[in-house]
């Protein structure tokens, strides 16, 4: 196949000769104290800025076009509000709550975010691993069993009240946490949440979810259990009290899970025909309610129903310090996995409509609607796919669809929340359980990412396997943790290679992944495709030795022997010098002061000769043989080096040369260069000139240097003579691809 072609013909450059052909911009760097002064600059432009990052609604209301969108916000509005109602009922019950505070969190959170956030799609509300979170929190402080914990605000407060207590101090530490981190500007966190790490995460919160709705299912009485292992427990008791299921809530639940399951997989199939969604939620809720009411399914069956439902909103109230200081720890993950799973979601339907959000305003305006919430007793709030999904799916533009569902709600906790008093509470856990499918899905990942990333694998498995057992806050810092050991992993021991010549060209790539390499005899080049920082420096020097094949430390140490011999053997006049023709060994030397300081200079005193060491030495004389007369080292892919990296890499360069090998660095980033200048690294011995832009040019100046030497050259291909300048002809083709012609590399 015919591929255009291309000429370059240039000289050939180290980075001092590059420095002196192309002046270099002076870039004058502002110091820390510039940028905190131009950070407390404040004038009209600032406060307009800041004022449109703060209040984001601004920017999008702006804009707003009234006939095209209200209808698509008001539709979707009312679609997302119905099913934020189911969802706020059936997750207050993973929050260890009575229902009807489930409202409250699809309420009072969505009334903040709609000014305050910056995405126009996502459904602020309840989310089931945060209400799970939030749960075993409750659960542990205020257990059914048993006494609840010494707090000096639960005096006179009856069980559920004081889970209220419980959960919404949560809920306001949590939002400070957010809220703190927004104004700290530390909304890249979520970069440490890989898409791999949320997903064992989400599935092994459905696992969980899963677990905690089967005595809902059941119709069993089964305490709430926390803490690690506590799946394990709660699945004991449901199985010990296995004999006592409610068949009425077993029917009722297995039918409304079959009937929501194909109602959702024909939204999905035909969700391109249908104007909105089926709310099959909300009209199994109503069926459910009618059938319970009328044939009084509590009194006739056993049935355990949603109960007296709050009717109204209860005056603020002010968060327990006992219950932060007792919360602390768990309120910061949910705080991290609340911000993590909304942007996530929010981050697709950006990109999806061509606008986009900024994870500090995110944090800052969960924060403020989590504190806000909290004041009016809902609890942790964040997004839920699903929700999500029906808001946008439904024609919804702006967060007015979003504040349209937050008043269905309020109208329903006003006037109407009688009417779901009858509602079976193994209603909404049927609920909960069919809505865990696309979570539950996510184990078909597992083979998937064994077959592309053993390594992502490992964390998926390993935050889904603590997560399930340890629970969930300490099951995401097991996953973090393994996931920062993968990538310890993958920068302290990277897969480092020795590249050659492609023939006929100025590509180096691995000499393991091609046939038609062209390698010139005495020259090795090294890729690290790392930075070099004090954890790998060692494995650095390792990888350097095992590619050039000897230490050059230990080749020293044997020459310094070896010169120590020939010292003695010289004033003795040994034969083997001076009678038995070993004279080749050594190649004259009438300047003394021609030789390279080294290590080897103090046992060089008294000799005129400088030993070559590739000759055949005398047979009590044993000096590993070094073939190697210069190393490349790509530094194309180190992006830094620290000063522990620096030292050792000065030292390791010092024991290469006092062997005479040259070693030179090809393609090393400019900021490097900088912090080898600032911290004293070049010095008699070690030269800028060692440094070259390209790996071509520094092996075209090795060539060049030895030509005069007989190395020889092996070749898979063939031998020709070097060229100093890069040469290839540029030939006009339809393909677009660019093949490079160059003149090979060859024996000097």
């Amino acid at each position: 196949m015919l591929r255009s072609q291309y000429t370059v013909t240039r000289p050939v450059y180290s980075d001092d000769s590059f420095a002196i052909d192309h002046e270099k911009v002076f870039r004058l760097r502002k110091t820390p104290l510039d940028k905190v002064k131009e950070y407390l600059t404040c004038d009209s432009k600032r406060i307009k800025n800041v004022v449109l990052s703060l209040l984001p609604i601004i920017g999008w209301m702006r804009i707003y076009r009234i006939k095209e969108w209200l209808l698509g916000d008001v539709v979707s509005g009312v679609s997302t509000g119905l099913v934020a109602i189911m969802q706020g009922l059936a997750f207050s019950l993973l929050a260890s709550l009575p229902p009807s505070y489930g409202l409250y969190t699809a309420f009072f959170p969505v009334l903040t975010y709609f000014f305050l956030g910056t995405s126009r799609h996502i459904s602020v509300g309840s989310f089931p691993v945060l209400s799970l979170m939030v749960g075993a929190v409750v659960t542990r402080l205020v257990p059914e069993v048993g006494p609840s914990a010494n707090i000096t605000g639960f005096d006179n407060l009856t069980m559920y009240e004081k889970r209220v207590v419980v959960a919404s101090s949560l809920t306001f530490l949590m939002g400070i946490f957010q809220l703190a981190m927004g104004l700290l500007q530390v909304g890249f966190i979520v970069v440490y949440l890989s898409d791999t790490l949320v997903s064992g995460f989400t599935t092994a919160a459905a696992v969980h979810i899963l677990v905690s709705q089967l005595k809902f299912v059941l119709g069993l009485e089964v305490p709430g259990i926390s803490g690690p292992l506590s799946i394990i427990y709660t699945l004991e008791e449901n199985f010990v009290q296995i004999t006592s299921t409610n068949i009425c809530d077993l029917v009722m639940s297995i039918i409304i899970m079959i009937v929501v399951f194909i109602a959702k997989e024909l939204n999905d199939k035909y969700k391109a025909k249908l104007p909105v969604p089926i709310p099959i939620e909300v009209i199994m809720t109503i069926i459910s309610c009618g059938l319970s009411y009328g044939f009084n399914f509590e009194k006739r069956f056993g049935v355990s129903i949603v109960g007296k439902m709050v009717s109204g909103y209860e005056s603020p109230i002010a968060p327990s310090i006992e219950v932060f200081q007792e919360s602390a720890v768990e309120a910061f993950p949910i705080a991290i996995v609340g911000f993590a799973v909304a942007f996530s979601v929010a981050k697709v339907y950006s990109i999806k409509h061509d606008y986009t959000i900024d994870g500090n305003q995110e944090l800052i305006a969960f924060g403020v609607s989590n504190i806000f919430g909290a004041s009016f007793r809902s609890f942790a709030a964040s997004t839920a796919l699903s929700r999500s999904a029906v808001q946008e799916s439904s024609g919804g533009r702006t967060q007015i669809a979003g504040l349209i569902s937050a008043l269905m709600a309020m109208v329903v906790t006003l006037a109407l929340g009688f009417l779901l008093e009858p509602l079976p509470r193994s209603v909404l856990g049927a609920l909960v359980i069919v809505n865990l499918k696309g979570m539950l899905m996510q184990f078909r990942e597992i083979p998937y990412l064994w077959r592309r990333d053993k390594t992502e694998c490992v964390v998926w498995l390993g935050t889904c396997i603590g997560a399930i057992l340890l629970g969930l806050d300490l099951g995401l810092g097991v996953g973090l943790g393994i996931e920062l050991l993968t990538v310890v992993f993958r920068t302290q021991f990277p897969r480092c290679s020795v590249l050659a010549s492609i023939a006929g060209s100025d590509l180096y790539k691995d000499r393991k992944d091609y046939v038609e390499l062209y390698e010139p005899q005495g020259v090795k080049i090294f890729r690290i495709p790392s930075p070099i920082f004090f954890a790998n420096i060692d494995f650095f020097k390792d990888k350097l030795i095992e590619a050039v094949g000897f230490n050059p430390l230990r080749v020293l140490r044997k020459r310094n022997k070896a010169l120590m011999k020939i010292k003695a053997m010289w004033q003795k006049r040994d034969v083997n010098i001076t009678e038995k023709g070993m004279w080749d060994l050594f190649l004259q030397m009438t300047d003394e002061s021609q030789m390279k300081p080294s290590e080897t200079a103090s046992e060089l005193k008294g000799l005129p000769f400088k030993v070559c060491w590739n000759a055949e030495l005398p047979a009590c004389i044993s000096v590993p043989r070094v073939d190697i007369h210069s190393v490349i080292l790509d530094f194309s892919a180190v992006s830094f080096l620290d000063i522990s990296a620096l030292k050792g890499l000065k030292a390791m360069l010092k024991e290469f040369i006092h062997v005479d090998v040259n070693v030179y660095i090809a393609s090393c980033d400019v900021y490097i260069l900088e912090t080898l200048h600032s911290c004293m690294f070049f010095d008699d011995e070690i030269h800028t000139s060692m440094f070259f832009p390209t790996i071509h040019d520094a092996m075209l100046h090795v060539l060049e240097t030895r030509k005069d030497i007989n190395t020889g050259c092996v070749s898979h291909q063939r031998k020709q003579p070097s060229d100093i300048e890069i040469q290839s002809t540029a030939v006009l083709d339809p393909d677009p691809a660019v093949e490079v012609e160059t003149s090979p590399l060859s024996p000097c």
